[in-house]
């Protein structure tokens, strides 16, 4: 899983973007794409619309790469670009209707609940949570933004990331601990309060 915080580019590239070299775009595009690509599929959850994210963020970058003033602010600059698209597909009322139309199909019938079958990995798990919330865990989690940086992405608060984070943790403890029986659960329960 390659993430920006494990990438490097040569400031000799940088330098090469800035005056619209090919060369130098070619390179960057072989760097950085990986992680833009597996930025967006983890936030998206669909190949075609992550493959969407990285051409439009490359398209950005050789577009604007030359009013960078400081060649070693790249990759933040790309990784918040790459945020921002994400973001905006996010929001876009197709997203929004493709989402609706998956939860509905997700409806377990008898019970009137979401079901989850087979959960082997996280990439299931995440999978499970809201757009939003999957991109606030990986932004924090993998990513390392904080959570006034991700408020400010998604144009609220910190305290908003902090309550999308654990909600979202909580609904994957919920995936992962929902074997135990309700008598088990409340036996552990009492026993912390005594």
């Amino acid at each position: 899983m390659a993430k920006f915080a494990d990438l490097q580019l040569d400031s000799g590239v940088t330098r090469a973007l800035k005056r619209g070299d090919r060369r130098a775009q070619a390179v960057a595009y072989r760097t950085l794409a990986p992680a833009v690509m597996g930025m967006a599929m983890r936030i998206l959850r669909d190949e075609g619309i992550a493959q969407e994210v990285v051409q439009d963020t490359f398209v950005e970058l050789i577009e604007k790469a030359h009013t960078l003033n400081d060649p070693n602010a790249v990759l933040g600059w790309l990784r918040k670009v790459a945020v921002n698209h994400c973001l905006m597909r996010l929001r876009s009322p197709w997203h929004k209707r493709r989402v609706t139309l998956e939860l509905v199909e997700d409806v377990d019938v008898t019970n009137g609940s979401a079901h989850l079958e087979n959960m082997q990995d996280i990439e299931s798990a995440l999978g499970s949570l809201s757009a939003e919330t999957r991109m606030v865990i990986w932004l924090h989690d993998v990513e390392g933004y904080t959570h006034k940086e991700i408020g400010e992405l998604l144009g609220h608060t910190a305290s908003y990331s902090k309550s999308q984070l654990a909600r979202g943790y909580q609904k994957l403890a919920l995936l992962y601990g929902g074997s135990r029986d309700d008598d088990e659960d409340t036996s552990i329960r009492s026993t912390r309060t005594s």
